[in-house]
């Protein structure tokens, strides 16, 4: 059972996926406001469309109160792991950090995602995706040469170098923990996980294969059989055709048979052929590209906007996005030969699961009321 605190981005996304894998996760809400229940469908349908809570069950508790601090705990007891993603020291104020939740639970996995980290001059500080992510140096690759970094909405840090590390890391623990009968805290840093995802690269760079100048390389833009082109209507399509079996069939799709073409790897002349290349692909249409190179080993594709891309026929043949409640959203993944992901839940209500997750701690209905809202409610004590 996988315990989450309510948060935005990183923390979300590491319980979406843990929850798409099949671990019952048990999001702790704040209460809503008594103006979300009684302001018809709007809060609804922004919970509903808020992808990354999808496969919870929800308990709302303030937790500034001692009976739901105790409630929380209560969970936390029955727990194998706890996913937090606030900045340092919040969850120490509300009486909920590793000390606290580890005595309760020794063979508790504590995991916390933050951007900075929990330790280092940064640690306190405000930040968001595109400052993770600049600080690790993985951003500035982002570039064209000569222009600036395009920001990414939270691919890099967020979720790819955050949410995503928070998951493995808690996965891992865990293993460990049932072999040790120990829980610890997992601490992923946002900043931490995108220079990660860097790996690559920084090896590169070491070895003199990756220039300093963004958009100078041949993974960044800066190569011509490595790019995206526009077409004639507008739209856009992507070559990546850098093995020389691949380059030498885009070259005899696209006509590309001049002489110039053949020093595929020399940097120098990278300029004029993306020009050359360019002009190429500004004859056709999207479409016409897609029937002359798609399918084929020239490593094309076309450039798909979120309304175009759960319509491909190859993502429709592998069920890579679904809809749950009326919403399109990516499926669960990776794929399981044995133990396949469920069918994706609809997100639930916020506090949808309160009442009963309490009775299944052993309140009954008087501690339930105090617990939810104070002693003029009446007075119970919890049972188990």
């Amino acid at each position: 059972m996988v315990v989450e605190f309510a948060g935005l981005g990183p923390a979300p996304f590491a319980g979406m996926m843990l929850a798409d894998m099949g671990a019952r996760v048990i999001r702790i809400d704040r209460p809503p406001a008594r103006a979300a229940h009684s302001g018809g469908m709007a809060g609804l349908t922004a919970r509903r469309s808020d992808v990354l809570a999808r496969g919870r069950e929800s308990i709302a508790l303030d937790l500034k109160r001692p009976e739901a601090r105790e409630a929380a705990l209560k969970l936390i007891e029955r727990a194998d792991i706890l996913i937090e993603g606030f900045r340092p020291g919040v969850m120490e104020s509300l009486g909920l950090g590793p000390e606290v939740c580890l005595a309760r639970r020794p063979s508790l996995v504590y995991g916390r995602v933050t951007g900075w980290g929990q330790s280092g001059p940064l640690a306190h500080t405000a930040g968001h995706d595109i400052n993770y992510s600049a600080l690790a140096g993985t951003l500035h690759s982002s570039a064209r040469r000569d222009q600036p970094p395009t920001p990414t909405p939270g691919f890099i840090g967020d979720f790819g170098g955050g949410g995503m590390l928070l998951a493995f890391g808690v996965l891992a623990a865990l293993i460990q923990a049932r072999e040790s009968g120990q829980g610890q805290v997992v601490d992923a840093a946002i900043c931490d996980g995108a220079a990660l995802l860097a790996a690559l690269i920084y090896g590169w760079r070491s070895a003199g294969l990756w220039n300093a100048q963004a958009g100078t390389n041949n993974g960044d833009g800066g190569a011509h059989f490595y790019d995206v082109y526009a077409c004639a209507d507008g739209k856009y399509v992507s070559v990546g055709a850098m093995e020389p079996q691949f380059y030498a069939l885009l070259r005899e799709k696209c006509g590309l048979g001049e002489a110039e073409f053949d020093a595929q790897w020399d940097a120098s002349k990278w300029p004029e052929l993306k020009m050359r290349v360019a002009e190429v692909f500004r004859r056709k249409t999207r479409a016409q590209w897609c029937e002359l190179l798609e399918g084929t080993d020239a490593c094309f594709a076309p450039v798909l906007d979120l309304d175009e891309a759960p319509r491909h026929p190859h993502n429709l043949a592998r069920g890579t996005f679904v809809q749950a409640d009326g919403i399109t959203q990516p499926a669960p993944a990776p794929r399981f030969s044995r133990t396949p992901p469920a069918r994706c839940r609809p997100v639930g209500e916020t506090g949808a699961d309160t009442r009963s997750l309490l009775a299944e701690l052993g309140y009954d209905d008087a501690a339930i009321g105090a617990v939810l809202e104070g002693p003029a409610a009446g007075k119970g004590r919890a049972g188990n």
